[in-house]
């Protein structure tokens, strides 16, 4: 039995129609429901131009299945989330590439409460059934009595939502340049932006899956200068852009200057610890100095998890956690049913800023200061495993520390200074990524990272 490459460690995902195509996704429709014991199934997709043929195949295998489906449409990830955890859905999948270029599409699959499917909990045995499944359904329904299909629109709702968890009391007129990538966030916006004080720039705001000004993948270096220089045009107070599924939102201040998702995970779970003193705070293990020093600060308890949607979700249920975050720009909510949301992180700086009078730039610049990092920093290597390990041998005479825990985390403190950093391949490419900082010493983690670079170039060219 073959399997499927579109299948990854938390979602499935692939070039469309070559690795996914509406044959899979009517076996996976089929796959989850039998898999996970679904009848009440949501299914939304995002713009992306495969996304109505995928949804169809999805839609009968569901059926086939012996799944109701209900069909919100155009959407983003979360509003599946949303749907999933408060209006009794026993299941959902949202059809999208998020970020990836526009000849992508994919799979994002919840059980009741939206509670993450991964290789762990269920996604490995919806592979196997589904790769099974293709070997002998028939190109017609199974069945001729299906479960029915229905239509729904939870966007009101979902957007009353996430105004009663941030709160509309007190805010300050702020002017934020806002972009959507052609994606789906502008749909959600349109129904925000009435109900807030704010001024309003906006930019690319049609959901449009030919991409007019490229893939909503908003880390691109021009898709930055773009958004930097919106910024400064119009003199905003902050400026926020989106991926296609709008389940990341990323930072610009008023200079137009990105900031880094790493000092965002600090600053919101100081903002959750006023709500709820003394929580816990979830965190991911790439960067972690800046984040477990405002937590403590605030006087709450920072804790470690594994990268990943799934592993931070379970880790926040196991520990209570009432906020998580990872650097890469997933903010992950207790009240949102411990899912990740695009919406809630932009909304919570904008009162923040609102309350404290303080400019973005202002509330990130002294942790900037205090603990400068690389960002993360790819590199394309055909032996990604053997670099780690010749990598560890290399520095760990001088470590004061070596962790596991996703990869390998090294700290080390000497004549230099303090500085650590975080080594993992990537679960789904021939990629090492790698994270720097350093402890008051921008000239430092600098000099770390360029060390650590060339060593890993000169030992992937051997």
């Amino acid at each position: 039995m073959p399997s499927l490459a579109c299948f990854k460690a938390y979602d499935v995902r692939g070039r469309v129609p070559e690795t996914l195509n509406p044959a899979i996704a009517r076996a996976v429709g089929i796959a989850f429901a039998q898999v996970c014991g679904a009848h009440n199934v949501v299914i939304g997709r995002d713009a992306r131009l495969s996304g109505a043929a995928l949804r169809d195949a999805l839609v009968l295998g569901l059926r086939e299945g012996g799944a109701t489906v209900t069909d919100i449409g155009l959407c983003g990830t979360e509003e599946i989330y949303y749907a999933a955890f408060a209006k009794a859905f026993d299941g959902g999948i949202m059809i999208t590439g998020s970020h990836n270029p526009a000849d992508e599409n994919g799979f994002k699959m919840v059980r009741a409460g939206a509670v993450p499917l991964s290789g762990d909990s269920g996604l490995n045995s919806i592979a196997d059934r589904a790769a099974s499944l293709l070997e002998t359904l028939p190109q017609q329904p199974i069945s001729a009595q299906l479960p029915p299909l229905k239509q729904a629109c939870y966007r009101a709702d979902y957007v009353q939502h996430c105004l009663n968890f941030v709160g509309c009391d007190g805010l300050a007129p702020l002017k934020i340049h806002v972009d959507a990538g052609n994606g789906c966030a502008g749909l959600v916006l349109r129904e925000l932006m009435p109900l807030l004080p704010y001024t309003f720039f906006c930019a690319h705001m049609e959901p449009d899956g030919h991409f007019p000004d490229g893939v909503p993948n908003p880390l691109l270096p021009e898709k930055r200068a773009a958004t930097a220089r919106a910024v400064r045009e119009n003199k905003a107070d902050m400026g926020i852009a989106w991926d296609g599924d709008f389940d990341r939102c990323f930072f610009y201040d008023s200079e137009g200057n990105f900031i880094e998702g790493y000092y965002l995970v600090g600053l919101l779970g100081q903002a959750m610890l006023e709500r709820v003193p003394g929580a816990k705070i979830i965190h991911d293990p790439r960067l972690v100095w800046n984040t477990e020093a405002m937590v403590r600060k605030a006087g709450g308890t920072p804790v470690l998890s594994k990268t990943g949607h799934a592993f931070i979700k379970e880790r926040m249920r196991a520990e209570d956690a009432v906020y998580g975050g990872e650097m890469s720009a997933h903010h992950y909510f207790r009240d949102f049913a411990y899912c990740d949301s695009g919406m809630l992180p932009w909304l919570l700086v904008a009162r923040l800023m609102s309350y404290t009078g303080q400019t973005l730039s202002a509330l990130v610049a002294e942790c900037m200061a205090a603990y400068p990092c690389s960002g993360e920093i790819n590199r394309r290597v055909p032996n990604a495993a053997a670099i780690m390990q010749h990598i560890e041998q290399q520095y760990s005479p001088c470590a004061i520390s070596v962790v596991h825990v996703d990869g390998l985390s090294m700290a080390f403190a000497d004549a230099q200074g303090m500085w650590r950093f975080n080594l993992r391949c990537s679960n789904t490419e021939p990629l090492l990524r790698l994270n720097v900082e350093a402890k008051g010493d921008s000239a430092l983690m600098q000099a770390k990272t360029s060390e650590l670079l060339a060593c890993i170039d000169a030992f992937a060219a051997v």
